[in-house]
């Protein structure tokens, strides 16, 4: 579907120069001289390299899409991942490389959300939050309050993150799968 160049948004997937490329921030600059574009951050879907490029509203640009499917994950096996089908129970493999860093959150059942371009498989998703425990966490600072103070630490998957004060050994929380940041405590 063809698109003015000034329409694209962050998330969209675009074709340019003959590759998939995720729009991850996009800024409308005017500048004094000439007419106004669209400055586009762009990150290559398959090998993950990034582009910035300009797009003016009169040019046009191919918005593609993905078409998606839900599988479990099933087990990995060197750098690959093996996920099924729900439905059909078909095995897929999947190259490490094609999840992103993402795959340290991965548990066996996980449901994740597999993309594919013309029946080539071009990224897996996983879900935006997981709850995981944590291993180790330095002990409080004596005289350290609770607003806007963090302290680091190990989840059982070897993941470092920040977490408030409170938050102790043993805890399950709730992490954001995209920026390992915490989001709060689990409710289990």
């Amino acid at each position: 579907m063809k698109i003015n160049g000034n329409e694209i948004r962050p998330g969209f997937i675009i074709e340019h120069n003959k590759r998939l490329w995720l729009a991850t921030k996009t800024q409308h600059t005017q500048p004094g001289k000439g007419g106004a574009y669209l400055q586009v951050e762009l990150k290559d879907i398959r090998s993950g390299t990034k582009l910035n490029e300009r797009f003016r509203s009169s040019e046009s640009v191919e918005r593609v899409r993905l078409d998606e499917k839900e599988f479990q994950f099933l087990y990995e096996e060197g750098d690959d991942l093996t996920f099924m089908d729900q439905e059909t129970f078909e095995q897929i493999t999947i190259p490490r490389s094609l999840a992103g860093d993402s795959t340290v959150y991965l548990e066996d059942g996980m449901m994740v959300t597999v993309s594919t371009y013309e029946g080539d498989i071009v990224g897996v998703k996983l879900p935006d939050t997981v709850t995981i425990k944590i291993v180790e966490a330095e002990p409080v600072v004596k005289g350290q309050t609770a607003s806007g103070s963090y302290k680091p630490a190990i989840l059982e998957n070897g993941l470092r993150v920040m977490v408030p004060p409170h938050i102790d050994s043993g805890t399950r929380i709730v992490v954001n799968t995209a920026d390992n940041t915490y989001v709060e405590r689990a409710k289990d």
